[in-house]
């Protein structure tokens, strides 16, 4: 009957926690929601399900070796249990992604979640080199990738603000000064009595950041202007 070793048991969970946490590692570095302990833990949960679900298979089969009058009806899914962690990491990976008015955060962290737990059925199962082979590819993808591929995402902002030739004046030229691309704009009016002025004039841009900014300082320094009353980032 199979049955995995003391040595291979203790080789298995210590692969599963390094591997882990060197994921981890990085998430926790960059200050993301689930850190290095969530992640080990997640490996380590799913490598030692991989091997009960090893053993319960192995079971299975020396039982009907044993008792050949009943092998014909004896039933094992080797991948009923490895199914289950699969689907229901899921739900801890949710746990991590934080959704506000209009910002949505921690999908790669969920999706790290879900990439560890696979890494630990391959070490619980002992595919090391798949298991290897798969950490170092999501290791590749949260730092290496990060850092060669630069894409600058393009963002919605929404400005209101009530003189309108003036507050599009300072836009104007803040956008030029800080080299912030405009890639299209939307406009519309609200007839609303705002202290001297009887209209609130609302803007929409879709715009690209340069690296040297970021959204918060944008924010900040369109909030100095006395004529704009709200700026934030939205999402359509």
């Amino acid at each position: 009957m199979f049955s995995v070793s003391l040595v291979e048991l203790v080789t298995r969970l210590l692969l599963a926690t390094v591997l882990a946490g060197v994921i981890g590692f990085n998430r926790e570095q960059n200050s993301h929601p689930a850190g290095m302990r969530t992640h080990i833990l997640v490996c380590l949960g799913a490598c030692v399900i991989a091997m009960i679900q090893q053993q319960i298979g192995a079971q299975t089969i020396a039982f009907a070796m044993t008792h050949k009058d009943i092998y014909s009806v004896i039933r094992a899914d080797p991948a009923r249990l490895i199914a289950q962690v699969v689907s229901g990491i899921g739900f801890l990976g949710a746990g991590t992604i934080i959704t506000t008015r209009h910002n949505i955060s921690g999908l790669t962290t969920a999706a790290s979640l879900w990439a560890t737990a696979g890494i630990g059925l391959a070490v619980g199962m002992g595919y090391y080199s798949i298991a290897v082979g798969g950490a170092i590819s999501v290791f590749i993808v949260l730092t290496v990738l990060k850092r060669a591929i630069k894409i600058k995402p393009i963002r919605r902002l929404e400005v209101k603000y009530v003189d309108r030739e003036d507050a599009q004046k300072f836009i104007k030229a803040y956008f030029a000064k800080q080299h912030i691309i405009v890639h299209g704009a939307a406009f519309s009016t609200e007839h609303v009595v705002v202290g001297s002025h009887e209209h609130l004039y609302k803007h929409i841009y879709r715009i690209e950041l340069p690296r040297k900014l970021d959204y918060a300082q944008l924010i900040d320094d369109l909030s100095q202007n006395d004529n704009i009353r709200t700026a934030r980032m939205i999402t359509l």
